[in-house]
């Protein structure tokens, strides 16, 4: 089940000084698949890394109970590894490995007693997404769509209740997007997760339940999103 997010007076400024991002309140009810469009430039990774904790900023980013940024670093980190999955848009593979490794990395970082589940976990996620049969192939080889399904396996692996994805479209072909759209969506609707996806790609965020616009750093837009 994914987590309710709660954020008031979050504030995310440059090194000079400069407003960057400025979100007096959002609410997000678990579950919920959340877009975030705006322009180049407008802030919307920003949010989303933020979002993450990733990012030094004033203000409050609760996700259940757990406001991220009264956590220190150590504690913060260990907050993403268990409760939040990533999706980043230069997918961040490690090429030497075949997908099942790439997918299950996490487990390098977890307790003994829990590597073997989360490599199952990882197998039928990979299974989920049509990469059963990858063998011991390198990531290298895999064509875009391929390794961003991988990426998706390694955030969903751990079964976090949150998921984030930044532009996780935006290096594949209109075919391989459109495939991966589907795949993204029915794994979060499956696991109950909170998705919050940045995208230019009108197609995702059609999908999605909630679609808030960032224009210049501000929230300009909440609405539900357009059916398809």
């Amino acid at each position: 089940m994914g987590l309710p997010l709660t954020v008031s007076g979050l504030t995310v400024t440059s090194d000079r000084g400069r407003v960057l991002l400025s979100v007096p309140d959002l609410q997000v009810s678990p579950g919920t698949l959340v877009g975030i469009e705006g322009p180049s430039g407008a802030g919307k990774s920003t949010l989303l890394f933020a979002l993450a904790g990733l990012l030094q900023a004033r203000g409050h980013v609760r996700w259940g109970d757990v406001d991220i940024f009264n956590l220190n670093l150590e504690r913060r980190a260990r907050f993403r590894a268990d409760r939040i999955g990533m999706i980043f848009q230069d997918f961040l593979l490690f090429e030497e490995l075949g997908a099942a490794d790439n997918a299950a990395l996490s487990a390098l970082f977890r307790p003994r007693r829990e590597r073997a589940a989360l490599h199952a976990r990882a197998r039928a996620r990979l299974t989920a997404l049509g990469l059963a049969d990858t063998g011991l192939r390198g990531v290298s080889s895999f064509s875009g769509g391929e390794r961003q399904r991988v990426a998706i396996a390694r955030a969903m692996a751990s079964e976090a209740p949150v998921l984030l994805a930044d532009e996780p479209t935006a290096s594949l072909d209109r075919a391989a997007a459109d495939r991966l759209i589907d795949d993204l969506v029915m794994l979060a609707r499956q696991t109950g997760c909170t998705l919050i996806a940045v995208s230019h790609d009108a197609r995702l965020i059609a999908r999605m339940d909630r679609v808030l616009t960032i224009a210049d750093g501000t929230l300009t837009a909440d609405n539900e999103a357009a059916p398809c």
